[in-house]
């Protein structure tokens, strides 16, 4: 099955569970992010670059992205 969104919007709306998981695990860390900031830092970085992402593919992302990048932010 092949799910399009017709904006990054609804793509963003789609995700927003998996990037609140995220947001949490950041926190428990000790590290203060949003939601917004985690998918603005996967969209320019991973996904501006990638063909053909599928939603697992973008949840996959934004699960395992790492603490690094936004340490010191």
């Amino acid at each position: 099955m092949n799910i399009e969104f017709k904006d990054i919007k609804e793509l963003y709306k789609r995700v927003l569970p998996a990037l609140r998981v995220k947001k949490r695990l950041f926190l428990k860390k000790g590290i203060k992010i949003n939601e917004e900031d985690i998918f603005e830092y996967l969209a320019r970085e991973k996904w501006s670059k990638a063909n053909n992402l599928t939603l697992s593919d973008i949840v996959s992302d934004i699960i395992n992205v790492k603490d690094d990048v936004f340490i010191g932010r």
